[in-house]
């Protein structure tokens, strides 16, 4: 989980088919001291499990990753980033939720994911 140790929810709000969260990075955490140890960058990686985390706790159940339909990386996220919007737009049918998250900072889009969850 990244979710404590590099990403922090400063606030989450949700309904039955959004998700908005303010998130603040760590900037002193070791992923970014490896990503890179000159120009420190928030991973891929790292992005697409923020959403996936923010997505279990806004409907309260694990989810796990199904199937990745549309992953665009458009930005570079420094962790000296003050905060990261992530809007998450779901929809619920037979435990699976499809969505389409955009992860930015100010009006810099860094991610758009198009993508399919089930929740355990």
């Amino acid at each position: 989980m990244l979710k404590d140790p590099l990403f922090k929810i400063v606030s989450l709000n949700a309904d039955d088919s959004t998700v908005v969260a303010l998130i603040e990075i760590d900037t002193d955490n070791e992923i970014l001291k490896g990503h890179f140890p000159d120009q420190p960058v928030v991973p891929g990686a790292s992005m697409l499990q923020l959403v996936k985390e923010v997505l279990a706790t806004a409907i309260k159940k694990p989810v796990r990753l199904v199937k990745a339909d549309n992953i665009k990386f458009l930005s570079l996220i420094e962790p000296s980033v003050a905060a990261l919007q992530l809007s998450i737009a779901y929809q619920l049918t037979d435990n699976y939720l499809n969505i389409k998250s955009t992860l930015s900072f100010g009006d810099i889009t860094c991610m758009k994911v198009q993508a399919t969850f089930v929740a355990l």
